[in-house]
């Protein structure tokens, strides 16, 4: 994983970026160096403006259609698939290849675009394949692999091991376990040698006879991780992991390999003074403004494009079913105010009739027909633009949740009111990281993405989750 303004990505997203943007460059450049005449025998005329500058818009507009497709989604690759990924990037290419049709036969020759393309296309399409089947094979070699030396032989330690067979950020190698404690931490679930969930046979649980630095040295161990919920309880060996520490080893708890492999910040592991002397949690002057500005330049820009929109949606609406077409509740946003969030009618107007707030589960029989399909492909939420552009919402923060439910799951999920310290947002971390849900256990997870927003927001972050939240909306990725 590398940090980009505070915000983890893995490696492989990064390089496969690069590898397809030099491949749409060479594709694009290739074509025009190859095709001396076009398919009715002239003289292939290459206009001033086709050139190398405009091979690399093309390079960058198809980079934006394969981010917007989810190709750079980790977590989403291990869900959907290598065929199905092909069939994403297939679609990203065809769309970026009638954009590019229309934009040349504007700029030049339309009798060019066409045989430029056809050869152009293609060698994408291989480039594509070339690239994802190198990554594929890179991220289960152990070429580069970091050696990790687990902390702990408990549950935790189990969930951390599992995750570092699973990763496709970077190959790990587990040397082994370090046992701790004298309490329940240290009765291993595992036995004296774990099954290995990388596939490697048995991995040992070593003896405390040995201190962690000196099993550091002898088996190379580039990270420790430290996987122990209750650290005070346990009696971690500090002095040893100082040791390491010093040496140049990183050495990390569960709440900060977590916020780096999941992008979410685990609750149960949180002390006050983590937060009070943690990085991040910044809310300065400049990044406020910046925020705010993009706010305002962003959502004029969105409800200038979805007017249209906007408007089939109203009139449907307004045939399916009686009652507004506009709905207003009360929610909770910044430093807990309230505010009316409007969204478009998408349940039958009785749906509360009792007044009680109830959660929206999956299929819900409130939902009308029309309802059915603005729900899931989020153009419901189109009218909060105007929450944006009074200053009431962002574009990207924490969902806002009704009064009622805050006061319930503030009772439940510790540090629940961080959330509150942003603006709420249309979208989120969290709506991309994590599908709909509808219970506190839901609510708990989806805070957890929550805190690693809030802790680490910035303008990149920000440009993350609008992308995400296209492959989101495009592929029907969760459920709501």
């Amino acid at each position: 994983m590398v940090s980009i303004f505070k915000h983890h990505i893995s490696i492989w997203s990064l390089v496969e970026m690069v590898a397809d943007f030099a491949f749409c460059f060479l594709a694009f450049t290739s074509a025009i160096d190859r095709l001396p005449l076009s398919f009715d025998g002239r003289p292939l005329s290459h206009p001033p403006s086709v050139d190398l500058s405009v091979a690399v818009v093309f390079a960058v507009f198809m980079a934006l259609l394969y981010s917007f497709v989810g190709l750079y989604r980790q977590r989403g690759a291990i869900r959907i698939g290598l065929p199905l990924l092909l069939g994403r990037a297939f679609m990203a290419m065809a769309m970026g290849s009638c954009v590019a049709y229309l934009v040349l036969g504007t700029i030049g020759d339309g009798r060019d675009a066409y045989p430029l393309l056809l050869f152009a296309v293609p060698f994408m399409f291989l480039g594509l394949v070339v690239v994802r089947g190198v990554g594929y094979l890179g991220r289960r070699s152990a070429f580069g692999a970091r050696r990790v030396l687990i902390v702990g032989t408990g549950p935790e330690a189990r969930k951390v091991a599992i995750e570092l067979a699973t990763s496709l950020a970077r190959p790990h190698v587990l040397v082994g376990f370090y046992p701790v404690g004298t309490t329940s931490e240290s009765a291993p679930l595992f036995e004296h040698m774990e099954a290995s969930p990388f596939g490697e046979g048995r991995l040992p649980i070593f003896s405390t006879a040995l201190s962690i630095d000196e099993l550091a040295r002898q088996h190379r161990v580039d990270e420790i991780i430290v996987a122990v919920r209750e650290q005070r309880d346990v009696g971690l060996p500090m002095d040893q992991l100082l040791a390491s520490r010093i040496r140049g080893i990183p050495v990390l708890d569960l709440a900060a390999f977590s916020e780096r492999t999941r992008g979410e910040v685990p609750v149960d592991s949180l002390k006050a003074s983590w937060l009070v002397y943690g990085h991040g949690f910044v809310q300065g002057y400049l990044r406020t403004a910046i925020k705010r500005d993009f706010d305002l330049v962003a959502s004029m820009l969105l409800l200038v494009i979805t007017f249209p929109i906007m408007v089939l949606t109203a009139i449907a609406i307004k045939l399916d079913s009686r009652g507004p077409i506009l709905y207003l509740q009360e929610r909770v946003g910044y430093r807990g105010r309230s505010f009316m969030c409007p969204k478009f009618r998408s349940m039958t107007i009785d749906a509360e009739g009792d007044g009680v707030a109830r959660w929206a589960t999956k299929n819900d029989s409130r939902v009308t027909r029309v309802g059915a399909v603005i729900r899931a492909c989020r153009i419901d939420e189109l009218p909060q633009l105007v929450s944006v552009l009074r200053g009431e919402m962002s574009l990207v923060g924490p969902r806002p949740e009704r009064p009622g439910f805050v006061r319930q799951l503030q009772a439940q999920i510790p540090f629940y009111d961080i959330r509150h310290s942003v603006k709420p947002g249309v979208t989120g971390w969290a709506q991309v990281r994590y599908s709909y849900g509808a219970s506190v256990e839901d609510a708990r997870r989806k805070h957890q993405f929550d805190l690693y927003y809030v802790k680490n927001h910035s303008l990149f972050l920000d440009l993350v989750v609008l992308v995400e939240t296209v492959s989101v909306v495009l592929f029907r990725e969760g459920s709501r």
